[in-house]
C-alpha cells in the first residue's frame, strides 16, 4: 500500500512541476521582491497552516513577513496592513467565504492582493490584483477531499519563493545565525572554536626536549589524550598522543620513555583557527574515518598555540 501511495504522490507532485505557470510565478516573485512593506499571508483551514509556516520561514531568513488570521483580521488585526504591503491568500478552492469577505477591506487599505489557488476562475483569484493557479491532479486522500497534495504543493511554492528572496537579498550565514541563536541550528552556526577550546593552565603542553617519561603525568592529568609540544615562544612544534605513546613503545620498547618528545611527536598535526565554527572543526576531525582524531590544536597565523579543541567538549555543547 505504501509503495502505491508514494508512487501516486510522486506522480501528483510531478504534475505540479510539469504544469505550473512559471510566468505567473515570476511575476509574483517580482512583486514580493519589490515590496517596500511587509509580506502578509493568510488562509483558512490547512491552507492557514501553510500560510503561517511560509510567513515564519520568511521572517527567519531575512524577509519582513506576517501571518494574518483571516477571522481576526475582520475584528481588528487588519490594522497591521498598510498600503506598502503585499497580502497573499492561500486557498485550494479560491471560494472560502472568510477570504472573500476580507479581500475588499485589504484592497481598500491599498495593499496588493495575490491569490494562490488551485481552481481556475475562482472568485478569490478574480478579487485579487494577481493570482496563480497551482495545478493539482488529485489529492492523495482516497476520497479526493482531505488537503494532502494541494497543501504539499502550496508549501513547495511558498518555500521556493522564500529561498528566491533569500538569494536575491544575498542573505548570509552570519545573518541567519543572528536570527537563530538557540537550539542546535543556532549553535552550529554561531559557536566558534574559540568558544569551546581549552586555554591557559588547562592546556597539556611540554617542551621538545622533555623526555617521554617526564610528560606522562601531564598527559594523564589533563585527560585530553594528547600533549602539545611548543617552544619557548609558544610556537606549536607538534603533538604527542596516547596513540603515539603506544606506537613508540611497540617500536622502541621501554627505551622510548627516555627519548625526547622531538623524536616521538607528530610534527604535522591537523590544526584549526579559533574563528572557525566548532561544527566545522568536528567535521574535520571525522573527515577521514581511517585516521579520525578527537582533538585539534588551535593556532594563529604565526603558528602560536592558542588552545585545544576536543571532540568531547564539542559534543557536550549540544552540537
Amino acid at each position: 500500500m505504501l509503495t502505491e501511495l508514494f508512487a501516486l504522490n510522486r506522480s501528483s507532485i510531478n504534475h505540479f512541476f510539469d504544469h505550473v505557470d512559471m510566468v505567473a510565478a515570476e511575476q509574483i516573485f517580482q512583486i514580493m521582491k519589490e515590496c517596500s512593506g511587509s509580506l502578509c499571508f493568510s488562509g483558512i483551514g490547512k491552507s492557514a497552516l501553510v500560510a503561517k509556516k511560509i510567513a515564519v520561514t520568511m521572517v527567519s531568513t531575512g524577509t519582513r513577513a506576517h501571518y494574518v488570521s483571516a477571522t481576526d483580521a475582520l475584528h481588528g488585526d487588519l490594522g497591521i496592513v498598510t498600503e506598502k504591503d503585499v497580502f497573499t491568500f492561500f486557498s485550494k478552492s479560491g471560494e472560502s467565504d472568510e477570504l472573500l469577505s476580507l479581500a475588499p477591506y485589504i484592497r481598500n487599505k491599498g495593499a496588493q492582493l495575490i491569490a494562490v489557488v488551485s481552481q481556475p476562475n475562482s472568485r478569490l483569484a478574480k478579487a485579487c490584483h494577481h493570482s496563480i493557479v497551482l495545478p493539482v491532479q488529485q489529492e492523495l486522500c482516497p476520497f479526493n477531499l482531505a488537503p494532502t497534495t494541494s497543501t504539499a504543493i502550496q508549501m513547495i511554492f511558498g518555500d521556493v519563493l522564500t529561498v528566491a528572496l533569500m538569494r536575491d537579498k544575498e542573505f548570509t550565514l552570519d545573518a541567519y545565525a543572528l536570527n537563530h541563536p538557540a537550539g542546535r541550528i543556532g549553535k552550529r552556526i554561531t559557536l566558534r572554536v574559540r568558544d569551546l577550546m581549552l586555554t591557559g593552565q588547562r592546556l597539556p603542553t611540554c617542551k621538545p626536549t622533555d623526555v617521554a617519561l617526564n610528560i606522562l603525568s601531564e598527559l594523564s592529568s589533563k585527560g585530553r589524550g594528547c600533549i602539545l609540544v611548543v617552544d619557548d615562544a609558544g610556537i606549536l612544534l607538534g603533538i604527542f598522543t596516547d596513540g603515539d605513546l603506544r606506537r613508540s613503545l611497540q617500536k622502541h620498547g621501554i627505551a622510548a620513555l627516555e627519548k625526547p618528545l622531538s623524536e616521538l611527536m607528530t610534527t604535522t598535526p591537523r590544526c584549526v583557527d579559533g574563528n572557525e565554527l566548532a561544527w566545522e572543526a568536528m567535521k574535520a576531525m571525522e573527515a577521514n574515518q581511517t585516521s579520525a582524531i578527537t582533538s585539534m590544536p588551535v593556532i594563529d597565523d604565526k603558528q602560536r598555540l592558542l588552545g585545544l579543541i576536543h571532540m568531547h567538549d564539542i559534543l557536550q555543547s549540544g552540537l
